[in-house]
């Protein structure tokens, strides 16, 4: 394969003395392609966090590893054929920018939509800005109105604010305990004046997935452009544009083992939908992206959508298979283990667990050795519990200790049972200094104990 000829030039331009420092490929990406040993005898140290080795990746819902199959479409783009797409006067303009038709006919192919429909980005953000602001701010003279969700992207949130504070009304419509919205609240919200109603399809956080198509058929009973975040969704679970019956839908290439650093915006042709540019330059992607298309980065993403199209049915048994085994695996050995959102209109892959009576920062340190996070990582950085448990209604200190694993392509039944047993024994410590704990297992009932405030 082109990607081992690459590593073993890269192999043997190297000193000797540089090889020992190079990190190997993740957990993940391991299964499909084995990497050179090396010393981690000593452990590794960084940010302040020493562990013995590399942990088990199970974050999928914040990055995918690139599949190697992936990377073998892409490495010709970057070393022979580098030529910009948009130069029209010789061979290397010519088949960049043929490669970046078949990207594009691979991306629609996968949604069910028409080449013509696909805008290449930077990613699934710019795609929500594009649509949030750039569809309110074209039909500024009649629409002034939108709806979203409690639970939507922080991108998206943070567009529609910007919106308000340009005077547009934004409507938060909020989530039932299961995370799903209320389509009776959708419909009572839809105004004269609504231009646009954005709701992700699955969660990022919870993994729900929203009833896309009665939205859809809400959306054009009333005559409202319908846009979906579908970065997780795409390649995950089935989706259709025309089904859906989505005016504007968002895609990420890293969510799908393609690169990171590109996206593709579905718009629209019948009926159109029009957007106001957020970039200014060449007028590339018909004007609405400006910019230099990154054909290896294009390609990549072109190639992850027609290897999901293949494998997303055998992707999606097996990763129900190796949900069901991590959650049975944890319950079978622990009490007050809850999961957090819908149990049944859920992508499998995703799995928000929070765990009673133990203090979730320190829960998270101590799983050094499993990659997995509280939440987006977008957001995961504050200490705030996650604004998509509160609008489920998760009491505080539950949410505080939820975390998400994040089970793809490549995990392995090892690596789970590896998860179960180091999140168990975590708990465990945990609960062992946990005097709240100790109180329960004594049969008191806690909530209705009135604490003292000094």
């Amino acid at each position: 394969m082109a990607s081992k000829i690459i590593a073993s030039t890269v192999r043997r331009s190297l000193s000797p003395k540089l090889l020992p420092l190079i990190r190997p490929l993740s957990t993940a990406a391991a299964a499909a392609a084995p990497a050179e040993p090396y010393d981690t005898s000593a452990g590794i140290s960084m940010k302040g966090v020493k562990i013995s080795g590399r942990p088990l990746y199970l974050d999928m819902q914040a990055t995918s590893p690139v599949d190697p199959r992936v990377l073998d479409a892409m490495l010709p783009y970057f070393v022979s054929q580098y030529g910009n797409p948009h130069s029209r006067t010789h061979l290397y303009g010519w088949e960049s920018d043929e490669a970046v038709e078949a990207a594009r006919a691979q991306v629609a192919g996968l949604i069910n939509a028409s080449p013509k429909e696909i805008v290449f980005t930077s990613g699934a953000t710019e795609c929500n800005n594009i649509s949030v602001k750039g569809v309110m701010h074209f039909y500024k003279e009649k629409k002034k109105h939108v709806i979203t969700t409690q639970t939507e992207h922080k991108c998206v949130l943070d567009s529609c604010r910007h919106l308000q504070q340009e005077g547009f009304d934004v409507t938060y419509l909020p989530v039932k305990s299961d995370g799903l919205i209320d389509l009776n609240d959708l419909r009572n919200s839809i105004r004269s004046d609504t231009g646009l109603v954005s709701v992700m399809a699955v969660n990022n956080e919870i993994g729900v997935i929203q009833p896309m198509e009665e939205i859809g058929e809400i959306c054009k009973e009333f005559g409202v452009p319908f846009h979906t975040d579908a970065a997780q969704a795409l390649g995950k679970i089935p989706v259709d544009v025309n089904k859906w019956n989505v005016s504007l839908m968002s895609l990420s290439g890293h969510k799908v083992y393609g690169p990171k650093g590109v996206g593709a915006l579905y718009m629209r042709r019948r009926p159109r939908i029009r957007v106001e540019p957020q970039m200014n330059g060449g007028g590339q992607e018909r004007g609405i992206r400006s910019g230099t298309v990154p054909t290896p980065l294009v390609v990549g993403m072109g190639a992850a959508c027609e290897i999901a199209m293949k494998e997303m049915e055998y992707d999606g048994k097996r990763a129900v298979k190796l949900k069901d085994r991590l959650l049975n695996g944890i319950r079978d050995r622990l009490d007050g283990v809850v999961v957090n959102g819908s149990t049944e209109r859920r992508y499998a892959g995703n799995l928000n667990l929070s765990f009673a009576y133990v203090e979730g920062e320190s829960l998270l340190m101590g799983l050094k050795e499993v990659a997995v996070s509280s939440g987006s990582a977008c957001t995961s950085a504050s200490l705030e519990p996650s604004y998509v448990l509160r609008a489920l209604g998760v009491d505080e200190d539950m949410a505080h200790t939820s975390i998400r694993f994040g089970i793809g392509r490549f995990t392995t039944e090892e690596e789970i049972d590896k998860a179960i047993e180091l999140t168990v024994n975590q708990v465990e410590k945990l609960r062992e200094m946990s005097p709240l704990y100790e109180m329960v297992k004594e049969g008191i009932d806690i909530k209705s104990i009135q604490w003292s405030q000094h």
